[in-house]
């Protein structure tokens, strides 16, 4: 038997949501007329051309914070090799539903929206149920900072972000910050290159210096912090001194460490040569093992594991960095029926089979929220 939530995954995988650019509005705009037919109540807001986030909110009649959700609708670019299933074009095969963005995340998005219909007479008689529905976040969390920035996000007594887990819960995922260095020399002709100041040497000195730079110790659980060099530009044309050059770096953190500690010593080390400027900053995220809550979910997703579940961590960034913050650092679960592993993979699939796991999983988890 299908779960119930494969037709509305589906058909969330038909809209092409890659990003850049993104736009997620007719994809969001569908779902929200889905979720308002299904009695919840929906704000749809815009932070660009094509561009949204949606609140859904159903509202409970008993005292105390509602359950939210939260998912981003926006999916990475389809890469370079051949896919052999159509992108968008929700193809089942062997228990696979393959699709840009079905396992990072718009299956898991679909299968916590059924998972509050299925439980929607509990879901009325206790405290409500939020869903926070983003889109940018694969550039670096946009929807949710405008979500933020527009002050309109409801009380939450705790957040479960659908991202690809396999249905193992996750308590956590290290910080992101993304640096640009940029070099600035004097440009010459080429064959003079003694009149001018070459910006791709003092870049090349600059990564030198940083290849082995550690970020700090690591944590118990998340281990050590990393440091990646993933894009640089210099230069107009070969016979020219390059006047200018950038780099990017990708530096991947955890709740020991601040930020502006590793920009500081890292310009240090570069020395007055590089020019440092922040693209993303998105701090660690780390729940509490104890908490009672967790522990429950816990609980519930044992029974599809065999070992005992372990306390664990995923070194991708979420919503949550920026979301948890805004909410007053609730309890957070990752938790989410795609294959960790197949997130931005070319043929992208998610399991039919988890996604009903998923399904189950969030209505029980969602029942035993109501009860207070």
């Amino acid at each position: 038997m299908q779960p119930a939530s494969l037709a509305l995954a589906q058909q969330l995988l038909g809209f092409d949501t890659i990003n850049p650019p993104g736009n997620e509005a007719a994809c969001m705009a569908f779902f929200a007329a889905w979720l308002s037919d299904q009695g919840f109540e929906v704000q749809l807001s815009s932070f660009g051309e094509g561009r949204s986030n949606l609140v859904a909110q159903m509202r409970g009649s008993a005292a105390g914070k509602p359950l939210a959700f939260t998912g981003h609708l926006d999916t990475v670019p389809l890469g370079n090799q051949p896919w052999q299933h159509d992108p968008f074009g929700s193809e089942i095969a062997d228990d696979r539903l393959y699709g840009r963005g079905s396992s990072d995340m718009k299956a898991a998005i679909a299968a916590f929206a059924h998972a509050c219909i299925e439980q929607q007479p509990a879901i009325r008689a206790g405290r409500g149920v939020v869903l926070l529905i983003t889109g940018g976040e694969e550039t670096g969390c946009d929807g949710a900072q405008a979500l933020i920035a527009a002050g309109t996000l409801p009380e939450i007594g705790a957040l479960i972000v659908g991202e690809p887990t396999a249905n193992y819960p996750v308590i956590g995922h290290k910080g992101a910050l993304w640096l640009r260095c940029e070099t600035r020399g004097k440009t010459a002709h080429g064959a003079m290159p003694e009149l001018g100041i070459n910006a791709i040497y003092l870049a090349a000195d600059a990564l030198g210096k940083i290849r082995h730079f550690s970020p700090g110790a690591p944590h118990p659980l998340m281990k050590q912090p990393t440091l990646n060099v993933g894009h640089i530009q210099g230069g107009l044309n070969i016979n020219s001194v390059p006047d200018r050059t950038a780099f990017d770096v990708d530096i991947r953190s955890a709740p020991n460490l601040q930020h502006a500690t590793i920009r500081q010593r890292l310009g240090e080390l570069m020395g007055e040569a590089v020019h440092i400027t922040t693209l993303v900053d998105l701090p660690a995220v780390l729940s509490s093992v104890e908490n009672l809550w967790i522990q429950s979910i816990y609980r519930h997703c044992q029974a599809f594991f065999e070992q005992p579940l372990q306390a664990r961590v995923v070194p991708y960034f979420t919503d949550a960095s920026l979301l948890l913050p805004a909410l007053g650092d609730p309890p957070c679960i990752i938790l989410g029926s795609g294959e960790p592993t197949m997130a931005h993979q070319t043929d992208e699939y998610c399991l039919v089979s988890k996604l009903g796991e998923a399904e189950q999983l969030y209505g029980q988890i969602i029942a035993e929220w109501m009860k207070g």
